[in-house]
């Protein structure tokens, strides 16, 4: 292979380490996100929590009034709601660090790929120079040879 092929295989290899760098930022930034909205969520079932439990102690040990149960009722459904959509943003933020995970490894494995390309290139590249000495060498060998007994025949 030529030195020119080899450049282009270094400039593809370069191309594809951006490509991969790329994957692994967009990889951390997915994973972060991912961890706010569960630490999100978290935050919201544990305050729905604390909420049910201060107020099913406070409608236990006191009457209340429809008014106030109705509220309570009424809160309790919009923080499930919310509960629910910050569950739903968590599962779609864990989807994508998945999603980032697979462009990663599919990128790592391009820069494994050409790197190995190129290894092989250069191997080959190092095989043809060594026949090609071997086989100047041998010449001169011949020619030595010959020259030798081209000599002992005119004494």
């Amino acid at each position: 292979m030529s030195a020119p092929n080899l450049q282009v295989l270094t400039l593809l290899l370069e191309r594809a380490a951006a490509e991969r760098d790329e994957a692994a930022q967009a990889l951390q930034g997915a994973l972060a996100q991912a961890n706010n909205a569960r630490h999100q969520h978290e935050q919201l079932t544990s305050y729905r929590q604390e909420f049910q439990q201060r107020w099913t102690s406070s409608f236990t040990s006191q009457a209340a009034a429809m008014d106030i149960v109705g509220c309570y009722q009424s809160f309790g459904q919009r923080l499930d709601q919310a509960v629910h959509s910050q569950h739903h943003v968590s599962s779609h933020a864990d989807s994508r660090v998945e999603q980032a995970r697979q462009r990663l490894l599919a990128a790592e494995l391009r820069v494994a790929g050409i790197q190995k390309l190129i290894e092989r290139r250069q191997a080959e590249q190092r095989q043809a120079a060594q026949r090609l000495e071997q086989r100047h060498a041998d010449e001169f060998a011949a020619r030595v040879h010959a020259k030798q007994a081209h000599s002992h025949l005119t004494y």
